[in-house]
């Protein structure tokens, strides 16, 4: 029997091989632990991160499903500041589902397209 991790790696593996980013379109990825939520806006060509946003450094009330969608919405605001308007989505593994949703729904919002 796998496990959860080995389960999540076996899928971010099988969409990294199909999903990757450039500097136009840049892959955006995601990360969530138990407390936290992260995104990154990268540029798989040059192995560059170009924009980051996690919940981190918000000091954000709320549960970890709204956190998550001030998170996307922080993320999308800084991608258009540096001039990225489409990505591509990428859920690393994770259902998307609860906070991962809430997170790319919050960044379509924000005005990113993917």
């Amino acid at each position: 029997m796998i496990s959860k991790i080995q389960r999540r790696n076996k899928i971010k593996t099988r969409i990294r091989g199909k999903v990757s980013g450039t500097a136009a379109r840049p892959r955006m990825t995601v990360f969530r632990s138990n407390k936290q939520i992260y995104v990154q806006l990268v540029d798989d060509q040059v192995g560059k991160t170009l924009v980051a946003a996690s919940s981190k450094g918000l000091e954000a009330q709320g549960t970890k499903i709204e956190i998550a969608a001030k998170v996307g919405k922080a993320a999308a605001e800084k991608a258009l500041a540096a001039g990225i308007t489409e990505v591509v989505f990428d859920r690393n593994g994770y259902l998307f589902h609860g906070r991962v949703k809430s997170l790319a729904d919050a960044a379509r919002e924000g005005g990113l397209k993917f």
